[in-house]
């Protein structure tokens, strides 16, 4: 079983403060995707060379006044597995509940013992949709 890590997600309250704040540390914008229909913006920055260790910066549109009081601030850590099925039976079997199953064959989210929550991602495409997976529905929040 192998694991490559992609990023830390945080929520911004001000996203033109919080970038200018990551570019005085020296990282850069490495990407950015505008939803729409979410009405939020992700804001990928990293070091200059290690573009595949950004902190991604989540905007929403419509503000979030509970930041950055309320602890939402963090959002999680994720990573990228070669089986989302394999990985996800791997964790359960030892005794971690699966918050958000992998319904859809690309992503879960499990927490810590300490309540950090862990996005898994699917390598590549996502799987074919299977159960348990596709019908099991979520347990608490992630």
């Amino acid at each position: 079983m192998t694991i490559r890590y992609l990023h830390t997600m945080v929520r911004v309250l001000d996203l033109d403060k919080s970038m200018a704040f990551y570019e005085l540390l020296g990282l850069k914008e490495t990407r950015r995707w505008d939803n729409e229909g979410g009405r939020f913006t992700l804001v990928f920055m990293a070091p200059p060379g290690q573009e595949e260790c950004p902190v991604e910066l989540t905007w929403n549109w419509d503000g979030d006044p509970g930041l950055p009081s309320d602890s939402r601030h963090f959002g999680h850590l994720a990573y990228e597995v070669d089986d989302i099925y394999a990985t996800c039976a791997h964790l359960q079997a030892n005794g971690v509940t699966i918050n958000r199953p992998p319904r859809d064959g690309r992503m879960a989210f499990v927490r810590s013992p300490d309540n950090i929550s862990v996005e898994l991602l699917q390598k590549g495409e996502a799987k074919t949709q299977a159960e348990p997976w596709a019908s099991m529905g979520n347990t608490g929040h992630w």
